[in-house]
Protein backbone atom coordinates (compact mmCIF):
# COMPACT_ATOMS: atom_id res chain seq x y z
CA UNK A 1 0.00 0.00 0.00
CA UNK A 2 1.07 3.50 -0.48
CA UNK A 3 2.44 5.90 1.96
CA UNK A 4 -0.19 8.64 2.88
CA UNK A 5 2.44 10.83 3.65
CA UNK A 6 3.53 10.79 0.31
CA UNK A 7 0.24 10.48 -1.16
CA UNK A 8 -0.94 13.68 1.24
CA UNK A 9 2.21 15.38 -0.22
CA UNK A 10 0.92 14.81 -4.16
CA UNK A 11 -2.54 15.77 -2.98
CA UNK A 12 -1.84 19.06 -1.45
CA UNK A 13 0.45 20.15 -4.41
CA UNK A 14 -1.90 18.87 -7.19
CA UNK A 15 -4.63 21.56 -5.01
CA UNK A 16 -2.49 24.55 -4.36
CA UNK A 17 -1.73 24.29 -8.59
CA UNK A 18 -5.40 24.14 -9.51
CA UNK A 19 -6.57 27.46 -11.13
CA UNK A 20 -9.67 27.57 -11.18
CA UNK A 21 -13.01 25.96 -9.64
CA UNK A 22 -12.61 23.14 -12.25
CA UNK A 23 -9.45 22.20 -12.08
CA UNK A 24 -10.01 21.77 -8.01
CA UNK A 25 -12.98 19.73 -9.13
CA UNK A 26 -10.98 17.13 -11.10
CA UNK A 27 -8.48 16.96 -8.24
CA UNK A 28 -10.61 15.98 -5.76
CA UNK A 29 -12.47 13.49 -8.20
CA UNK A 30 -8.80 12.09 -8.60
CA UNK A 31 -8.60 11.73 -5.06
CA UNK A 32 -11.47 11.97 -2.89
CA UNK A 33 -13.98 10.77 -5.54
CA UNK A 34 -15.91 7.19 -5.57
CA UNK A 35 -12.72 5.80 -7.44
CA UNK A 36 -10.43 8.18 -5.90
CA UNK A 37 -6.76 7.14 -5.13
CA UNK A 38 -7.33 7.79 -0.89
CA UNK A 39 -11.00 6.05 -1.40
CA UNK A 40 -8.95 2.94 -2.86
CA UNK A 41 -6.67 2.68 -0.63
CA UNK A 42 -9.59 2.44 2.10
CA UNK A 43 -10.82 0.17 0.20
CA UNK A 44 -7.84 -2.16 0.34
CA UNK A 45 -7.69 -2.09 4.23
CA UNK A 46 -9.60 -5.46 4.47
CA UNK A 47 -6.60 -7.41 2.80
CA UNK A 48 -4.71 -6.34 5.71
CA UNK A 49 -3.40 -8.33 8.95
CA UNK A 50 -6.25 -7.48 11.71
CA UNK A 51 -3.25 -5.75 13.61
CA UNK A 52 -2.08 -3.49 11.15
CA UNK A 53 -6.00 -2.39 9.78
CA UNK A 54 -6.56 0.08 12.96
CA UNK A 55 -3.64 1.76 12.67
CA UNK A 56 -3.60 2.38 9.00
CA UNK A 57 -7.34 3.07 8.98
CA UNK A 58 -6.19 5.91 11.41
CA UNK A 59 -4.05 7.70 8.56
CA UNK A 60 -6.15 7.06 5.83
CA UNK A 61 -8.98 8.90 7.57
CA UNK A 62 -6.42 11.73 8.57
CA UNK A 63 -5.13 11.68 5.09
CA UNK A 64 -8.75 11.99 4.00
CA UNK A 65 -9.13 14.89 6.29
CA UNK A 66 -5.78 16.73 4.99
CA UNK A 67 -6.72 16.82 1.56
CA UNK A 68 -10.53 17.66 2.39
CA UNK A 69 -9.22 20.62 4.26
CA UNK A 70 -6.69 21.49 1.54
CA UNK A 71 -10.09 21.75 -0.72
CA UNK A 72 -11.63 23.38 0.95
CA UNK A 73 -9.28 25.87 1.58
CA UNK A 74 -8.26 26.59 -2.06
CA UNK A 75 -11.97 26.64 -3.02
CA UNK A 76 -12.09 29.69 -1.11
CA UNK A 77 -9.60 31.05 -2.44
CA UNK A 78 -10.70 30.74 -5.48
CA UNK A 79 -13.95 32.51 -5.02
CA UNK A 80 -12.24 35.75 -3.22
CA UNK A 81 -10.27 35.85 -6.34
CA UNK A 82 -12.90 35.47 -8.55
CA UNK A 83 -15.03 38.17 -6.90
CA UNK A 84 -11.98 40.50 -6.85
CA UNK A 85 -11.47 39.97 -10.40
CA UNK A 86 -15.20 40.34 -11.06
CA UNK A 87 -15.67 43.82 -9.04
CA UNK A 88 -12.52 45.43 -10.65
CA UNK A 89 -14.57 44.69 -13.91
CA UNK A 90 -17.62 46.57 -12.62
CA UNK A 91 -16.00 49.27 -10.81
CA UNK A 92 -17.61 52.43 -11.27
CA UNK A 93 -16.45 56.11 -11.04
CA UNK A 94 -18.71 57.82 -9.31
CA UNK A 95 -17.69 61.49 -10.72
CA UNK A 96 -18.20 60.53 -13.99
CA UNK A 97 -21.03 62.89 -15.46
CA UNK A 98 -24.50 60.63 -14.96
CA UNK A 99 -25.76 59.71 -18.84
CA UNK A 100 -29.19 61.65 -19.85
CA UNK A 101 -30.85 58.36 -19.61
CA UNK A 102 -30.59 57.95 -15.94
CA UNK A 103 -33.70 57.87 -14.24
CA UNK A 104 -33.35 58.84 -10.50
CA UNK A 105 -33.98 62.27 -9.64
CA UNK A 106 -33.48 64.64 -6.60
CA UNK A 107 -36.69 65.47 -4.72
CA UNK A 108 -37.27 69.23 -4.69
CA UNK A 109 -37.38 69.66 -1.39
CA UNK A 110 -33.82 67.99 -1.06
CA UNK A 111 -32.68 70.15 -3.80
CA UNK A 112 -33.91 73.10 -1.78
CA UNK A 113 -32.52 72.12 1.33
CA UNK A 114 -29.00 71.56 -0.08
CA UNK A 115 -29.53 75.18 -2.04
CA UNK A 116 -30.30 76.70 1.88
CA UNK A 117 -27.67 74.85 3.47
CA UNK A 118 -25.06 76.41 0.85
CA UNK A 119 -26.36 79.76 1.07
CA UNK A 120 -25.65 79.90 4.98
CA UNK A 121 -22.77 77.68 5.19
CA UNK A 122 -20.93 80.41 3.07
CA UNK A 123 -22.18 82.86 6.18
CA UNK A 124 -20.38 80.83 8.69
CA UNK A 125 -23.94 79.04 9.75
CA UNK A 126 -23.52 75.15 10.61
CA UNK A 127 -26.50 72.47 10.66
CA UNK A 128 -28.36 71.32 13.75
CA UNK A 129 -30.80 68.84 14.44
CA UNK A 130 -33.21 67.97 17.15
CA UNK A 131 -36.26 64.75 17.42
CA UNK A 132 -39.16 65.39 15.89
CA UNK A 133 -41.01 64.10 18.80
CA UNK A 134 -40.67 67.25 21.79
CA UNK A 135 -41.83 68.49 25.28
CA UNK A 136 -44.01 71.13 25.74
CA UNK A 137 -41.13 73.01 27.36
CA UNK A 138 -38.93 72.60 24.23
CA UNK A 139 -41.91 73.30 21.75
CA UNK A 140 -43.74 76.09 23.61
CA UNK A 141 -42.47 76.77 27.27
CA UNK A 142 -39.07 78.04 26.34
CA UNK A 143 -39.99 79.76 23.41
CA UNK A 144 -42.15 82.29 25.48
CA UNK A 145 -45.46 80.87 24.10
CA UNK A 146 -48.14 81.19 26.51
CA UNK A 147 -50.98 78.60 27.76
CA UNK A 148 -53.67 80.29 25.58
CA UNK A 149 -51.66 80.54 22.24
CA UNK A 150 -53.60 78.88 19.37
CA UNK A 151 -50.58 76.27 18.59
CA UNK A 152 -51.34 74.66 21.73
CA UNK A 153 -54.60 73.82 20.96
CA UNK A 154 -55.70 70.51 20.16
CA UNK A 155 -57.09 71.51 16.76
CA UNK A 156 -53.74 72.86 15.58
CA UNK A 157 -51.44 70.70 17.21
CA UNK A 158 -50.62 66.92 17.10
CA UNK A 159 -50.54 65.60 21.07
CA UNK A 160 -49.52 62.12 21.82
CA UNK A 161 -51.51 60.41 24.95
CA UNK A 162 -50.74 62.04 28.55
CA UNK A 163 -47.28 60.92 30.23
CA UNK A 164 -47.38 58.77 33.94
CA UNK A 165 -47.34 61.32 36.69
CA UNK A 166 -44.40 60.78 37.98
CA UNK A 167 -40.62 62.11 37.49
CA UNK A 168 -38.75 60.96 34.67
CA UNK A 169 -35.30 59.41 35.87
CA UNK A 170 -33.33 60.57 32.43
CA UNK A 171 -32.29 63.76 33.97
CA UNK A 172 -33.74 64.88 36.99
CA UNK A 173 -32.12 68.56 36.98
CA UNK A 174 -34.36 69.21 33.43
CA UNK A 175 -37.60 70.84 33.63
CA UNK A 176 -38.65 69.26 30.18
CA UNK A 177 -38.40 65.36 31.75
CA UNK A 178 -41.21 65.67 34.61
CA UNK A 179 -43.32 63.11 34.28
CA UNK A 180 -46.46 65.83 35.27
CA UNK A 181 -49.12 64.16 33.38
CA UNK A 182 -48.25 66.38 30.36
CA UNK A 183 -48.33 65.00 26.63
CA UNK A 184 -45.36 65.24 24.36
CA UNK A 185 -45.71 66.82 21.13
CA UNK A 186 -45.12 66.06 16.97
CA UNK A 187 -42.86 69.80 16.88
CA UNK A 188 -44.75 72.31 14.77
CA UNK A 189 -41.64 73.93 14.16
CA UNK A 190 -37.85 73.95 14.63
CA UNK A 191 -37.49 76.10 17.37
CA UNK A 192 -36.94 73.60 19.96
CA UNK A 193 -33.20 72.57 18.65
CA UNK A 194 -33.12 76.48 19.08
CA UNK A 195 -33.63 75.98 22.54
CA UNK A 196 -31.89 72.68 22.67
CA UNK A 197 -28.85 74.31 21.42
CA UNK A 198 -28.98 77.15 23.57
CA UNK A 199 -29.21 74.74 26.52
CA UNK A 200 -26.15 72.87 25.52
CA UNK A 201 -23.92 75.37 23.98
CA UNK A 202 -22.43 78.71 25.33
CA UNK A 203 -22.55 81.82 22.90
CA UNK A 204 -21.35 82.64 19.85
CA UNK A 205 -23.93 80.57 18.41
CA UNK A 206 -24.57 80.49 14.42
CA UNK A 207 -27.10 77.68 13.43
CA UNK A 208 -29.55 76.65 10.97
CA UNK A 209 -32.19 73.85 11.51
CA UNK A 210 -33.83 72.10 8.65
CA UNK A 211 -36.27 69.45 8.93
CA UNK A 212 -40.11 68.30 9.35
CA UNK A 213 -42.60 69.88 11.76
CA UNK A 214 -46.32 68.68 11.94
CA UNK A 215 -49.39 70.76 12.13
CA UNK A 216 -53.35 69.70 12.04
CA UNK A 217 -53.85 71.30 8.36
CA UNK A 218 -54.06 70.07 4.92
CA UNK A 219 -55.10 71.97 1.54
CA UNK A 220 -53.30 73.09 -1.27
CA UNK A 221 -50.74 75.07 0.42
CA UNK A 222 -51.05 73.52 3.82
CA UNK A 223 -49.80 69.75 4.96
CA UNK A 224 -49.60 67.97 8.21
CA UNK A 225 -46.38 67.01 7.63
CA UNK A 226 -44.15 70.00 6.24
CA UNK A 227 -40.33 71.40 6.22
CA UNK A 228 -38.67 74.58 7.66
CA UNK A 229 -35.51 76.14 8.05
CA UNK A 230 -34.94 78.43 10.65
CA UNK A 231 -31.22 80.23 11.67
CA UNK A 232 -30.64 81.37 15.26
CA UNK A 233 -27.50 83.91 15.52
CA UNK A 234 -26.76 84.93 19.19
CA UNK A 235 -23.49 86.84 20.26
CA UNK A 236 -22.60 89.69 22.46
CA UNK A 237 -22.57 92.55 19.07
CA UNK A 238 -25.05 91.03 16.70
CA UNK A 239 -28.26 93.36 15.95
CA UNK A 240 -31.25 94.06 13.97
CA UNK A 241 -28.80 95.28 10.73
CA UNK A 242 -26.78 92.33 10.61
CA UNK A 243 -30.20 90.34 10.64
CA UNK A 244 -31.84 92.40 7.84
CA UNK A 245 -28.08 91.95 5.72
CA UNK A 246 -28.19 87.87 6.49
CA UNK A 247 -31.62 88.03 4.84
CA UNK A 248 -31.38 90.08 2.03
CA UNK A 249 -28.32 88.19 0.67
CA UNK A 250 -30.36 85.04 1.43
CA UNK A 251 -32.99 86.20 -0.48
CA UNK A 252 -31.09 87.65 -3.26
CA UNK A 253 -28.91 84.58 -3.69
CA UNK A 254 -31.61 82.21 -3.76
CA UNK A 255 -34.02 83.87 -6.23
CA UNK A 256 -31.02 84.54 -8.19
CA UNK A 257 -32.11 88.03 -8.45
CA UNK A 258 -29.16 90.30 -7.55
CA UNK A 259 -31.30 93.47 -7.39
CA UNK A 260 -34.27 91.83 -5.50
CA UNK A 261 -36.43 94.23 -3.64
CA UNK A 262 -36.51 92.80 0.30
CA UNK A 263 -38.55 94.93 2.89
CA UNK A 264 -39.14 94.27 6.79
CA UNK A 265 -42.61 94.38 7.98
CA UNK A 266 -43.29 94.93 11.65
CA UNK A 267 -45.12 91.80 13.44
CA UNK A 268 -45.25 89.75 16.41
CA UNK A 269 -43.66 86.79 17.32
CA UNK A 270 -43.58 85.17 20.81
CA UNK A 271 -39.91 84.32 20.95
CA UNK A 272 -38.74 87.60 19.23
CA UNK A 273 -38.51 91.37 19.64
CA UNK A 274 -38.71 93.18 17.71
CA UNK A 275 -40.34 90.98 14.89
CA UNK A 276 -40.18 91.43 11.28
CA UNK A 277 -41.84 89.51 8.33
CA UNK A 278 -39.68 89.59 5.31
CA UNK A 279 -41.09 90.43 1.87
CA UNK A 280 -39.65 90.55 -1.36
CA UNK A 281 -40.45 92.08 -4.76
CA UNK A 282 -42.64 89.97 -7.16
CA UNK A 283 -45.21 90.91 -10.27
CA UNK A 284 -48.50 89.64 -10.70
CA UNK A 285 -48.83 91.21 -14.61
CA UNK A 286 -50.86 88.94 -16.79
CA UNK A 287 -51.41 87.05 -13.61
CA UNK A 288 -48.29 85.37 -13.59
CA UNK A 289 -46.16 85.65 -10.52
CA UNK A 290 -42.98 86.66 -11.49
CA UNK A 291 -39.80 86.87 -8.41
CA UNK A 292 -38.16 90.51 -8.66
CA UNK A 293 -38.75 94.68 -9.45
CA UNK A 294 -42.27 94.29 -9.75
CA UNK A 295 -45.53 96.74 -8.12
CA UNK A 296 -46.03 93.79 -5.79
CA UNK A 297 -44.96 92.45 -2.69
CA UNK A 298 -44.46 88.45 -1.47
CA UNK A 299 -44.22 87.36 1.88
CA UNK A 300 -41.83 84.67 2.62
CA UNK A 301 -40.32 83.98 6.53
CA UNK A 302 -40.57 85.54 9.59
CA UNK A 303 -37.85 87.16 11.83
CA UNK A 304 -36.78 89.19 14.64
CA UNK A 305 -34.44 89.68 17.62
CA UNK A 306 -34.37 86.65 19.95
CA UNK A 307 -36.10 87.57 23.08
CA UNK A 308 -35.21 88.46 26.18
CA UNK A 309 -37.28 86.19 28.03
CA UNK A 310 -35.83 83.15 25.43
CA UNK A 311 -32.57 83.89 26.32
CA UNK A 312 -33.16 83.97 30.65
CA UNK A 313 -35.57 80.69 29.72
CA UNK A 314 -31.93 78.90 28.31
CA UNK A 315 -29.66 80.00 31.50
CA UNK A 316 -28.51 82.90 28.86
CA UNK A 317 -27.71 86.81 30.54
CA UNK A 318 -29.88 89.03 27.84
CA UNK A 319 -27.60 91.89 29.42
CA UNK A 320 -24.48 90.64 27.86
CA UNK A 321 -25.79 88.56 24.78
CA UNK A 322 -28.41 89.24 22.55
CA UNK A 323 -28.63 88.02 18.89
CA UNK A 324 -31.35 87.18 15.83
CA UNK A 325 -33.66 84.12 14.53
CA UNK A 326 -35.44 83.43 11.21
CA UNK A 327 -37.47 81.04 10.11
CA UNK A 328 -39.26 79.61 6.37
CA UNK A 329 -41.69 77.22 5.34
CA UNK A 330 -39.00 74.88 2.74
CA UNK A 331 -41.69 73.60 0.59
CA UNK A 332 -43.35 77.28 0.14
CA UNK A 333 -39.77 78.98 -1.07
CA UNK A 334 -39.34 76.08 -3.29
CA UNK A 335 -42.89 75.81 -4.77
CA UNK A 336 -42.02 79.75 -5.42
CA UNK A 337 -38.70 79.11 -6.95
CA UNK A 338 -39.96 76.18 -9.46
CA UNK A 339 -43.24 77.43 -10.12
CA UNK A 340 -44.69 74.23 -8.47
CA UNK A 341 -48.30 75.15 -7.92
CA UNK A 342 -49.88 72.90 -5.32
CA UNK A 343 -48.14 71.61 -1.92
CA UNK A 344 -49.79 68.29 -1.95
CA UNK A 345 -47.88 67.30 -5.16
CA UNK A 346 -45.02 67.12 -3.17
CA UNK A 347 -46.16 63.91 -1.14
CA UNK A 348 -47.71 62.28 -4.02
CA UNK A 349 -45.10 59.72 -5.31
CA UNK A 350 -46.38 60.25 -8.72
CA UNK A 351 -42.79 59.22 -10.74
CA UNK A 352 -43.74 61.53 -13.28
CA UNK A 353 -43.85 64.38 -11.47
CA UNK A 354 -40.44 63.89 -10.13
CA UNK A 355 -38.89 63.48 -13.54
CA UNK A 356 -40.63 66.73 -14.33
CA UNK A 357 -39.24 68.79 -10.99
CA UNK A 358 -36.76 66.70 -9.69
CA UNK A 359 -32.76 67.38 -10.28
CA UNK A 360 -30.04 65.30 -11.42
CA UNK A 361 -28.03 63.16 -8.87
CA UNK A 362 -25.17 65.25 -9.47
CA UNK A 363 -26.60 68.80 -9.33
CA UNK A 364 -26.09 69.15 -5.74
CA UNK A 365 -25.14 72.40 -4.34
CA UNK A 366 -22.06 73.39 -2.44
CA UNK A 367 -20.24 76.45 -0.97
CA UNK A 368 -17.80 75.50 -3.85
CA UNK A 369 -19.85 75.04 -6.84
CA UNK A 370 -22.54 77.40 -5.35
CA UNK A 371 -26.21 76.87 -4.99
CA UNK A 372 -27.83 76.79 -8.44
Amino acid sequence: MEDPKQVADAGLSEVLAAASPEALEQVRIKYLGRQGLVTGLMRGLGALPAEERRDAGARFNVLKDVLSEGITKRAAELDRAALSSRLAGERADATLPVSSGVQGRIHPISQTIDEIIAIFGEMGFVVAEGPHIEDDFYNFTALNIPPEHPARQEHDTFYLPPRPAHRSNRDAADPATAGDGSRLVLRTHTSPVQIRTMLKQKPPIRIIVPGRTFRCDHDATHSPMFHQVEGLVIDRTSHMGHLKGCLIEFCRAFFDVDDLPVRFRPSYFPFTEPSAEVDIGCSRAGGELKIGAGGDWLEILGSGMVHPQVLKNCGIDPDEYQGFAFGMGIERVAMLKYGIPDLRTFYESDLRWLRHYGFLPLDIPSPVRGAL
